[in-house]
């Protein structure tokens, strides 16, 4: 199982510099995969969560890729209404073929609705539109020629019954995020039972989970994966490598904007993981 980290860039303490040392501390420590977010216009319901500056998806990943050799670099997740298919295929596939193949692309229907009308995006067509832009980015690869992007690994996000479908019929795998043990659990099992319904072949399984280490046990139903002592974090990664977890994305980010300014503190806590899994650091 492959181990990945959701880097912020996003927030009061995010910037070139900051963004690089990410970079390079999440390749360093040995992780496989660095993902960023996507959000194109910072309106207000976007804002309280994620605030300015918020830098591109496609534009940092770039970036990136440039100051990284080894690490694969992906979106957590790309929100599928708010681009042209066509662009987003032409986009992916240079990223992917600048970077050398290390692109993964994770997608989702999106939720801020005002950030929908800024775009002029409908949002009540948004699932909709995810579909479309699945299918078309397959095509216009096989069309083009970009056999290289045609390797790129689309990833489903979103917890919900139509995300799982969604994931079944047009996705390489399906990328709930930040739920409990329990609930993924659940959730494996039903993917399962929704692929033998469609009568398709069940798609990877790339859960994203929080990274919040604790000196004491957490307990109690509402415990997320990936939540407590670094003895509950690698349990939680065993029993989700045996649920069938091609990759798992740890997410140290805490849902605090000010948490940017201090991102040492996620640092250590993935070192800890990296030390405890027996990384190989490049």
């Amino acid at each position: 199982m492959q181990i990945g980290v959701n880097v912020p860039n996003f927030g009061p303490g995010t910037d070139p510099a900051t963004l690089r040392r990410w970079a390079r501390t999440v390749e360093g420590l040995g992780f496989d995969l660095l993902m960023v977010s996507d959000h194109v216009a910072v309106t207000p319901d976007v804002a309280e969560q994620y605030p300015a500056p918020f830098y591109e998806p496609f534009t940092t990943l770039s970036w990136l890729a440039g100051v990284t050799d080894r690490v694969r670099l992906g979106t957590t997740v790309l929100i599928a209404p708010y681009r042209h298919p066509l662009l987003v295929a032409r986009m992916a596939a240079n990223l992917n073929d600048l970077s050398g193949g290390r692109l993964v692309l994770g997608v989702g229907v999106g939720w801020a609705r005002q950030e929908f009308a800024a775009l002029g995006a409908p949002f009540q067509r948004r699932g909709a539109l995810t579909d479309e832009l699945l299918t078309t980015l397959r095509a216009a690869w096989a069309d083009s020629g970009d056999y290289r992007a045609g390797t790129i690994p689309l990833w489903v996000g979103g917890n919900s019954d139509a995300g799982l479908r969604r994931a079944v019929r047009l996705g390489d795998a399906w990328h709930p995020l930040r739920n409990t043990l329990p609930w993924l659990r659940e959730a494996a099992g039903r993917m399962k039972a929704v692929a033998a319904e469609e009568g398709r072949p069940v798609p990877g399984f790339a859960p994203r989970v929080v990274l919040r280490l604790t000196s004491s046990p957490v307990t109690g139903p509402g415990r997320l994966a990936g939540e407590g002592t670094i003895d509950q974090v690698a349990a939680d990664l065993e029993e989700l490598a045996l649920l069938g977890a091609g990759t798992v994305v740890l997410d140290p980010f805490g849902g605090d904007p000010r948490e940017t300014l201090r991102p040492q503190a996620a640092w250590r806590d993935l070192a800890a993981v990296a030390a405890r899994l027996c990384l190989e650091t490049s």
